[in-house]
């Protein structure tokens, strides 16, 4: 799973995500990409599901990019714990996706396989998505 391997702070607060993504919002390594149309958090079981979902449909054929990164530490408290007492203790890490951001890009297959090993990866997110081609 993909995790940061230095934080400066083990908590965060949670945020609202609110708006377009300012980067990463086209196609820039890949020929075709997977991109977001709702904001969400994907945490990095999500994102290495959808991974593995596209690399066993191009059988490791090109060229996969994962343009997004889990690097805000997700908390819960125990289970039948009651409520007070501080912040639960990190579980797991999530990236947030605002509207517009490309998830993933591929390169190095035909388009027929990239948008079908894309659309296998999309069920595995939380989020709805689209597959976008890079603009010439």
């Amino acid at each position: 799973m993909l995790s940061p391997k230095k934080v400066k702070f083990r908590k965060q607060q949670k945020n609202r995500i609110k708006g377009m993504a300012l980067r990463g919002s086209s196609v820039v390594f890949g020929d075709i990409g997977l991109k977001a149309l709702e904001p969400g958090k994907l945490t990095s079981q999500q994102i290495e599901s959808a991974r593995i979902a596209m690399m066993r449909h191009i059988k490791r054929g090109g060229k996969v990019w994962i343009r997004v990164f889990p690097d805000k530490p997700i908390t819960a408290k125990p289970a039948e714990t009651r409520q007070g007492k501080g912040k639960g203790a990190p579980v797991g890490w999530c990236a947030p996706i605002r509207r517009g951001r490309v998830l993933y890009e591929i390169k190095g297959v035909s388009i027929e396989l990239a948008s079908e090993a894309l659309r296998l990866a999309a069920y595995k997110l939380p989020i709805k998505t689209s597959i976008v081609l890079r603009e010439a």
